[in-house]
């Protein structure tokens, strides 16, 4: 990897100076979504797929920012000093987003960069490749300039480039998984304190098969921001019964003792989905602990079911993965996974029965839908940092 991103530094901007490489990876939710900014518990890990950077300073007082996933679009160079979100920038508005908000925190980037990014996350998949890049640059950032943070303080800063530079309302999972990933471990994240452990994921004779439905879609414009309103809506009407900081503080017995006073059902599906999602999160983990995939792969397929009839996020892309998951040999449990509208579902498959699986499931996909899945089989693991 290593060797391709020096050849295309090289091609984009020549040789000469410090060239330093960078990772920061992919994540997959395992289970718990739609909880994060509901004050619930989330259960992500980090992917060995992510995104690379080759990074080398200039003295032009600018980012200057190519993409080899987006090559037509050639250099950007951004001047340094007052950062501006621009939707004609693009993919560079997570950079921007970085260098702002570390200086809303004043840390101040004065020193003018190279960057060539490349990533292998497929594009508009669901599996984070915005957070990645935001966590990626912020790790460019602190070795650059000789800054030191720990990796709850970047996920928070990507957080906010995220919500107030990019204007996505999103929690704070995506950016903890990727800041925070550890190899062969889920993170057990509990969003309303940001406690974390860290829990092996021993699936011996098991993988994780990712299928990408290879719809597009921007978190900004899909209904993301809306579905994060209609549960403040239900938490403060819920509020006006109970003392509480968020949804994940309730129960489902609890929720149920006060779900009249919500009055609109679709504010109630919301807020009903949040909590019941949270407490099939808590009890996932405990069935992993206790070596009991199955039960975990029954959460995993309510999750889902929950995601499609209460949330409403799934769409036929995703639902036709799933419902064509389920009926696989081999398959322990499925879901989408992410924010929905598109991108991905995660499914725990027995390994003699991956490749039927793929066959089979992609197969399906393409009658109903017209256009292929892709997938991958994919491993756990470590966070950001500098690579060779």
């Amino acid at each position: 990897m290593k060797e391709k991103l020096q050849q295309i530094f090289k091609d984009v901007f020549g040789e000469g100076g410090e060239v330093r490489y960078y990772f920061a990876p992919g994540r997959v939710n395992l289970i718990g979504e739609h909880t994060d900014y509901n004050g619930g518990h989330v259960f992500p890990c980090a992917l060995t797929i992510g995104t690379y950077a080759a990074v080398r300073p200039n003295n032009k007082g600018a980012l200057c920012l190519y993409s080899a996933n987006f090559p037509e679009q050639g250099v950007r160079e951004i001047p340094l000093g007052k950062m501006v979100y621009k939707a004609e920038d693009d993919w560079c508005n997570y950079p921007k987003g970085m260098v702002w908000v570390f200086g809303e925190a004043g840390l101040e980037v004065k020193q003018g960069l190279d960057i060539v990014y490349w990533g292998n996350i497929p594009n508009g998949s669901g599996l984070s490749s915005s957070a990645s890049i935001e966590v990626l640059t912020g790790t460019v950032l602190l070795d650059q300039c000789g800054w030191e943070m720990d990796g709850v303080q970047l996920a928070l800063l990507a957080q906010k480039a995220e919500n107030k530079f990019n204007g996505v309302n999103c929690g704070i999972m995506d950016q903890f998984a990727i800041a925070m990933g550890k190899k062969d471990h889920a993170t057990f994240l509990d969003t309303a304190d940001l406690s974390y452990q860290y829990v092996p994921i021993a699936l011996e004779g098991v993988k994780v098969v990712i299928a990408c439905s290879n719809k597009k879609r921007g978190l900004a414009d899909s209904k993301y921001n809306e579905r994060r309103s209609e549960c403040e809506a239900a938490l403060a009407k819920l509020q006006t019964r109970k003392d509480i900081p968020g949804l994940g503080a309730l129960t489902n017995e609890e929720f149920e003792e006060i779900a009249d006073v919500i009055g609109d059902p679709v504010k109630y599906r919301r807020a009903k989905h949040a909590v019941a999602e949270n407490q099939r999160t808590i009890q996932a983990v405990s069935a992993l602990q206790a070596g009991d995939l199955s039960l975990f792969g029954q959460l995993m397929n309510a999750s889902h079911v929950s995601l499609r009839d209460d949330y409403e996020v799934t769409g036929i892309e995703l639902d036709t993965l799933v419902e064509n998951a389920w009926q696989q040999e081999g398959v322990i449990g499925s879901r989408m996974t992410g924010a929905g509208f598109g991108g991905c579902t995660v499914s725990l498959v027995k390994e003699e029965a991956v490749d039927a699986f793929v066959e089979n499931v992609g197969k399906a996909y393409l009658e109903k839908i017209g256009y292929a899945a892709d997938f991958y089989a994919v491993s756990i693991g470590d966070g950001p940092g500098r690579i060779g």
